[in-house]
């Protein structure tokens, strides 16, 4: 009975030891298990974390998703509005983006201070979605040449952030769009767009609707991404926020995950310099990935669709 109360007591002491060790000195913790090729949280230093995916998470909005890359949790939602097109694209519609970082999400965010890094990660969003109309074409949100289109308003929300920041909430926007279904619209007696919805249907099911039914957009491309971190001769998929605080050189890969070409590649800053050769097994790394989370994303969708 004693010497299994002292094994409980030297084991919690050696556990204490450990975490001060961590505490103390990280990067001299993080190096001694690189050394192994493991990193703290058992992952091989190429392996993501646990990754799920839940569409449909915000019954008022038009399109969401909820995903999740190990403690890292995003919520993308989509509200579509009729707006009038400009004159220079008269049969286009817009698409804005909006990432938020409430204090909820880490508790390095302090109330009424922004997040340093929400505009860096807004930008390349944009960067990713908006450039060449990579998810979709502007024509596909169009409603009335030159009188009416769609604005869809993507507001992403960051609920934990532990690390790649960018890949989750890119996952979660693309998987909103999947899941976004375009509401039926009508022409009303002014000649203006109106939305048909249960209050409204009686009244206007004598108008000839724009769109005869809700109905899914069309997604060209459907991009995905990967950040690692480089360190000295390391390349370490899928950073914690413990590893990105004390390794400094990261490289985020976005690939169309139809066809593995190249979308982006980004690389915010750091120390470090990517040589080809570390390039090159980042963008391996990011096809192994964009595979995983393609699967992932068609088994969500058909738990939807079975829903």
């Amino acid at each position: 009975m004693g010497t299994s109360t002292n094994g409980k007591v030297n084991d919690f002491s050696s556990d204490m030891e450990v975490d001060a060790f961590r505490r103390l000195f990280p990067l001299r913790f993080h190096e001694r298990h690189l050394a192994e090729s493991i990193r703290p949280d058992g992952r091989p230093l190429g392996k993501a974390r646990d990754t799920t995916l839940v569409l449909g998470a915000v019954a008022s909005a038009n399109g969401s998703a909820l995903a999740k890359i190990g403690c890292t949790t995003m919520l993308a939602a989509i509200k579509m509005e009729v707006m009038a097109p400009t004159v220079e694209a008269p049969d286009e519609g817009c698409i804005a983006i909006e990432f938020h970082m409430p204090p909820i999400c880490s508790p390095l965010i302090r109330p009424g201070r922004p997040a340093e890094i929400a505009p860096v990660i807004s930008k390349q969003l944009s960067d990713t979605i908006l450039r060449q109309e990579i998810i979709c074409h502007y024509l596909e949100l169009s409603l009335v040449s030159g009188k009416a289109a769609w604005m869809a308003y993507l507001d992403i929300y960051c609920l934990d952030a532990d690390g790649a920041l960018f890949d989750a909430a890119l996952l979660s926007a693309v998987a909103a769009f999947s899941h976004l279904q375009v509401p039926v619209v009508s022409l009303n007696d002014d000649g203006r767009i109106v939305l048909i919805s249960e209050d409204n249907i009686a009244a206007m099911k004598e108008k000839e609707p724009v769109n005869k039914e809700k109905r899914k957009l069309k997604l060209d491309s459907v991009p995905f991404s990967l950040t690692c971190v480089l360190h000295k001769n390391h390349i370490l998929a899928d950073p914690t926020s413990e590893e990105e605080s004390i390794m400094e050189t990261f490289l985020t890969v976005v690939l169309d995950s139809s066809s593995f070409q190249l979308v982006s590649l980004n690389k915010p800053g750091g120390p470090g310099l990517a040589h080809t050769s570390a390039i090159q097994e980042c963008v391996e790394l990011a096809k192994l990935r964009v595979k995983e989370v393609q699967k992932i994303m068609n088994e969500a969708t058909s738990d939807m669709e079975q829903d």
